[in-house]
């Protein structure tokens, strides 16, 4: 059993560290695949002029969003570096590696439910978000022009209905 458990782990592991320095290298900006059906003026080359503020709120908004979670991802890391040389080291007593360990599984689980929730958000009809989980609450931003209750509330259902232990979420709309 517990050799499974290792395997898991280090499966688990490896993919965390892989999706880490997929964030942390270079990306190119997002894809905005409306832009390509919008009524622009198309230069001598074929290209789409963007001259709309929106879009350049747009992609700052969704710069300050990749900074942030940058911030919460590097902090994860150095916190699952110091459980991970918990586990290894032979200074723990079992009880102390076993707690560290699932405490390295919750960190695992909240950093794969967040990207969920930010799709299943996105999937909703906005441009971005950033889901970050701190014990019980959910702090959740949003790309939006539109602030309303239902539109907070439909957010806050589909949050509470895939993450049961949400027991207070939070809705913040930055306007484009």
């Amino acid at each position: 059993m517990n050799k499974k458990r290792s395997v898991w782990f280090l499966t688990l592991f490896s993919l965390v560290a892989v999706v880490t320095v997929f964030y942390v290298s270079d990306q190119p900006s997002p894809f905005d695949g409306i832009a390509l059906f919008s009524d622009d003026t198309i230069d001598e080359v074929g290209l789409v002029e963007t001259s709309s503020t929106n879009e350049e709120s747009f992609v700052s908004q969704s710069n300050a969003f990749e900074e942030m979670r940058m911030e919460v991802t590097e902090k994860r890391s150095q916190l699952r570096d110091q459980l991970t040389t918990k586990v290894g080291s032979n200074e723990f007593t079992a009880e102390q590696k076993d707690e560290a360990y699932n405490k390295i599984e919750e960190l695992v689980k909240i950093d794969s439910t967040e990207a969920m929730l930010e799709l299943i958000i996105k999937s909703l009809g906005y441009d971005d978000a950033l889901v970050r989980i701190e014990e019980s609450d959910v702090l959740i931003d949003v790309v939006s022009n539109e602030q309303s209750t239902k539109k907070a509330s439909e957010i806050i259902y589909a949050v509470k209905r895939e993450w049961p232990k949400a027991y207070n979420v939070e809705v913040n709309f930055d306007g484009e």
